[in-house]
This record gives C-alpha cells, structure tokens and sequence, in this order.
C-alpha cells in the first residue's frame, strides 16, 4: 500500500527525501509543491530529479481528490460530499454520479461547507466521519461514528474545493468533534499556519469543541488558533439534557480552564448558542450565562436552531421536532443578544446560511450521496 503524503510534516518530508536518495532540501521542495503550490501529481515537481520523482511515485501518493457531489444554495453557500480516502486503491476518479467505493466497500463521507460573504470566503471542515458526542439536536450524530479523518483528508477540504483559492478564513466545525482527533487536527494547522506550508495567520481559523478535557487543555497550550465551545446552556442540568458530554466534562471545569489563559491579544474564545423558543433565550439563562463567563474576555454568537428533515416510514417528520426543539423568534434573540452585550459580554447573531442544502448549521448528514 503507498502511503500518503499530504498532511506530513517538513521534517518528515526531508526524512522521506532522504531515504529515497534525494538530498535533504528536496523535503522543503517536497512541501512547497504540496502546500503551496497545491500540486496533484509528481510530474508537476520539475525541480525535484526525475530519478526522484519516479522512486516517489513507488512509494507513494500525493492524496487529493475531488469532491464528488456538490450542492449550491440560493444564498450562495455551497455543500461538497468528499469520499473518504485511506489508500490508493481508492484514489481513482469516480463515474459521473456514481457515489461508490471501487474497493466495492461501502464508502464513508465527509461534508465541507463553502461560505462567500462580501470580501470574506470561509470553509466549513470536518474532522471525523460522522460523530459520536451525541448532541440531541444535532443531526451529525445519527449518522454514527465512522473513524477520524487523518490531516491529509482534513487538508485535502480545504485545498480540493473549486473555490480553493478565494479562501479567507477556515473553521473546524464541520462533521465531527475536533479535540476527539486532536492528534490529525493538529497535524492539518501545522500545515496550515507553518512557514514551510501555507502560512496563514492563526487568527483565520477557528477551531470549535463541545469542550473534550484534557484534549481542550493541550489545544490552548499548543495551537495559536481562535477557539469555539459549543455551549447552549449555562445550566448543567439543562445542558446534561441535550448534550451527553456534561456528564464527562462540565462546562463548568471548561470555563475554569479557560480563565487560565490570556485571550485579549493574539487570539480569541468565543461561545456558540444555539437558541431554542422557551428553552434557553430567557432572563434567567442571560444572568447564568453573565455570571459563569465573568472575569473571560470573550463572545458569544447566537445561533437560530436548524430542524433537518428525515424519512421515517411513510411520514415526512424531523428528528427534532420529536425531540420538541423550536427555534427562538428573531426578536427574542435580538433581545438577548443586546442584554448581554449591554451587561459586557458582547454577542452577535450569526446569519444562518444554507439551510436550503441542508449545510447550516447542525445539519450535515452527508445527504448528497443519496
């Protein structure tokens, strides 16, 4: 089996250089090809040696590939379904329309979310095939837990989309729980903020957790890169409710670890909320939320809740309306957004997008494979 080289390091690059007989800058050429000149076949790496490129070639594969189904929005947002590739076996272009495996495996996917907003350009990622934190009102987690993406399948959104090159900001918040695959998520912003790979500045990628201990505490240590919670709730007990990961890691033992560190000058810690109608928009959960965040140099964004469809049986239902979730009405959430940001803590709604697509959101569910 080759192996694959995309999401490997400089200095596994120049190891890999070495070994095959190139001398040790090749491993920086190597790089640069990858990373900055986005290259998909070793024949365009004309100031390696031939010789070079040949024993590369045996040895192993770039490791990008296409999108195979796309969907676009009325809003412009647009959806990617990438299969999941792990050797080179399955690193063959796919027939028009055909969602298979040519290994004749059933094949496992990934979403990434393109978002166009005046002169900024985000990418939505994955980190893993599916999901296995469970949030009840997220509908990634039906789809199960399907493995961890590896750096080079984490990269491989960000550099295969048709809009590659107009990208401005990156955020981790796509299928998946970033901090369970910390290792690979790691590896991916290595490459992406390094100098040897696609030296972007830190603070254009945003990096989102339902808050995993003591995965979090080693993210914040060793990556310069803004930071989102999933929060929801302020109240342990209601939180528990929706959210199975309170039961392991509290939200209050996350808000302690991070009143450790400094977020006022480099980079930024944000909350995300996901409103729902007379669950948590009220007065009492605004004060919690004021007062368990006190003394966090921090924001919030307030997120409209998203219902995604699903078939069961012969009913068209959603799996959260059985859960009895709603969505908070515009001026409710206009209303909490002003009295927190009022009272210090400055809040933002964000604008949903793609909801058409299925791709706000919470709704990622690998639907353009059917």
């Amino acid at each position: 089996m080759q192996e694959i080289l995309l999401g490997k390091s400089l200095e596994e690059l120049q190891i890999i250089t070495q070994e095959i007989g190139l001398p040790r800058f090749a491993g920086k050429q190597l790089a640069e090809w990858l990373y900055v000149r986005r290259a998909t076949t070793f024949d365009e790496m004309t100031n390696i040696s031939l010789k070079g490129r040949e024993a590369l070639k045996t040895r192993y594969v770039i490791g990008r590939h296409k999108p195979v189904a796309e969907a676009i929005s009325k809003d412009g947002t647009k959806k990617y379904l990438f299969e999941v590739i792990r050797d080179e076996s399955l690193l063959q272009p796919l027939s028009a329309g055909k969602i298979e495996s040519p290994r004749g495996e059933e094949a496992k996917y990934i979403e990434a979310v393109y978002i166009p907003e005046n002169d900024r350009a985000t990418l939505c990622v994955s980190t893993q095939a599916g999901c296995k934190i469970g949030c009840k009102f997220c509908m990634t987690g039906t789809l199960g837990f399907h493995g961890h993406l590896p750096a080079g399948e984490i990269l491989n959104q960000i550099f295969s989309i048709p809009d590659a090159n107009k990208l401005t900001n990156i955020v981790y918040m796509g299928e998946g729980e970033p901090m369970d695959n910390l290792d690979n998520v790691l590896r991916s912003l290595d490459v992406m903020t390094s100098s040897w790979g696609c030296a972007w500045s830190p603070k254009r990628i945003t990096v989102s957790s339902v808050g995993v201990l003591p995965a979090l505490k080693r993210y914040v240590e060793e990556c310069e890169c803004h930071l989102a919670i999933s929060l929801h709730n302020p109240f342990s007990i209601e939180r528990k409710e929706v959210m199975p990961i309170e039961r392991v890691h509290q939200l209050s033992s996350v808000i302690t670890l991070l009143k450790q560190y400094d977020w006022s000058k480099q980079r930024r810690v944000s909350f995300e909320y996901i409103c729902w109608g007379g669950r948590n928009d009220s007065i009492k959960h605004a004060n919690e939320l004021l007062k368990i965040l006190k003394g966090l140099d921090c924001r919030i964004n307030l997120i409209r809740f998203h219902a995604s469809p699903m078939d069961k049986g012969d009913k068209q239902r959603t799996h959260n309306e059985a859960l009895a979730f709603s969505s908070s009405n515009e001026t409710q959430m206009e209303w909490m957004r002003d009295y927190l940001t009022e009272h210090g803590i400055t809040t933002t709604i964000r604008r949903s997008r793609g909801e058409d697509i299925l791709a706000a959101c919470g709704m990622l569910v690998n639907a353009l494979k059917k």
